[in-house]
């Protein structure tokens, strides 16, 4: 990622009661975008979650354009985990997922120490999440129509 595009971002985490209606909305239709529309894939995405999840909002000149959501242990596994990974097509491939999901990790280290991080990741991204110091569990699963893989950092 070039340093002038890096110190254009604002990262800022938040409860979802800390959320407001229009950032709350943003985050739905940028996820929905994503994950529903882009992707084919039919889900449900306000799964109960969100309202005990930290989210991590990237914005770019007040435009939100990357997200990532933290899940307490045992809101989806014994594990805290990252989740709902997004980066809008136009800033892919700067540099930004690795950034994203860094501080996804910091701040679960921080909120949990000495716990591992488990995540769902999309088969194709295995290799990705690997760089990033995670490593395969089990054998692929469909969620959703798409193959996924169970991964927990190292």
């Amino acid at each position: 990622m070039t340093n002038s595009l890096h110190e254009s971002l604002d990262y800022e985490w938040s409860s979802f009661s800390d959320l407001s209606n229009e950032e709350v909305y943003e985050i739905l239709c940028l996820r929905q975008n994503i994950f529903i529309v882009e992707q084919e894939c039919w889900y449900q995405d306000a799964d109960g979650k969100d309202q005990e999840a930290l989210h991590l909002s990237v914005k770019n000149q007040g435009n939100l354009i990357g997200y990532l959501r933290l899940l307490k242990p045992g809101t989806s596994y014994p594990e805290p985990s990252l989740g709902r990974i997004i980066i809008t097509e136009n800033f892919r491939g700067a540099g930004l997922g690795k950034v994203i999901i860094n501080k996804g990790k910091e701040k679960c280290y921080q909120l949990f120490p000495n716990k591992p991080i488990k995540i769902s990741a999309q088969i194709h991204l295995q290799d990705y999440y690997e760089n990033l110091g995670f490593k395969r569990l089990g054998d692929p699963y469909d969620e959703d129509g798409i193959l996924h893989i169970e991964m927990v950092s190292k």
